[in-house]
């Protein structure tokens, strides 16, 4: 059975808990820590269960932003798969000679915006309704994840700088320290829009507290995540990573938002 333990950095979205470590009470010293970005925190539990259910391997999940977890992989973290929402992390820590090879590609995320019911920003796919609640002096807030180590933080800013809507919201934006927490600061921190994961727009809690619209594709660059194992992992990691590119997380990740690789 798999059960769920909180961890440091926690995100709860009504009954979902958005940022934790998937475990059991038995034969936790086995299970190997799988790093994950946060915009896979509501997929890759039900992935975990797949392959618990298939195997009956248990691994730990543990979600934050993908350059925090590089940083704590560089320094020695004993994490044994790291799943990034961007693939230029793997790359890094190919290059000091930390993985097992240089990864696969697992999916590749988009982004949108989100009001929360009853804002005055009207979504759209081009940012129109921000900009006219902007010019209007409604907006005092827009959250997005912190673009310095948040892949989905620097898809946002991108997607606002493509807009012109970057330099007229600085002061007015507040900074998850990943997509989880931003993503809670757009439904229940007081902002008026956020621009948050697909993937996590598509969590029931997300729907019922407003409206998500697609920003296209082309207004930032892919957001390709890419997945690899960490040097010394051992055969319960590398079944997890080999699991992740079956058929069968492929279709959860599909059910999730992200586009996916055909199964090699």
């Amino acid at each position: 059975m798999l059960l769920v333990r909180r961890s440091l950095l926690i995100v709860a979205l009504g009954s979902l808990t958005l940022a934790f470590s998937a475990t059991s009470t038995a034969g936790q010293a086995r299970a190997p820590t799988i790093a994950a970005a946060s915009d896979l925190s509501a997929a890759l539990p039900e992935v975990a269960a797949a392959f618990q259910a298939s195997t009956g391997q248990q691994v730990r999940l543990t979600f934050g932003s993908s350059g925090n977890f590089t940083q704590q992989i560089l320094n020695g973290a004993p994490y044994e798969v790291f799943l990034s929402a961007d693939e230029s992390y793997v790359e890094t820590l190919r290059k000091a000679g930390r993985t097992e090879g240089s990864g696969a590609l697992y999916g590749t995320g988009r982004i949108g915006i989100f009001t929360p019911t009853g804002s005055p920003v009207s979504a759209d796919a081009a940012l129109a309704g921000l900009a006219t609640a902007l010019r209007a002096g409604q907006v005092s807030k827009v959250a997005i994840a912190n673009p310095d180590h948040a892949p989905y933080g620097r898809a946002a800013r991108q997607a606002l700088q493509k807009s012109g809507l970057w330099d007229a919201l600085q002061g007015k934006l507040i900074l998850g320290e990943n997509v989880s927490q931003a993503t809670q600061f757009a439904i229940n921190g007081g902002a008026q829009a956020g621009i948050i994961p697909l993937s996590l727009a598509l969590t029931a809690p997300v729907k019922a507290a407003g409206v998500f619209v697609l920003i296209p594709a082309d207004r930032h660059a892919p957001l390709r995540q890419r997945g690899v194992l960490i040097r010394g992992a051992g055969t319960t990691a590398k079944a997890f990573y080999a699991f992740l590119q079956g058929r069968e997380a492929r279709a959860i990740l599909i059910r999730h938002g992200f586009t996916v690789p055909p199964v090699r």
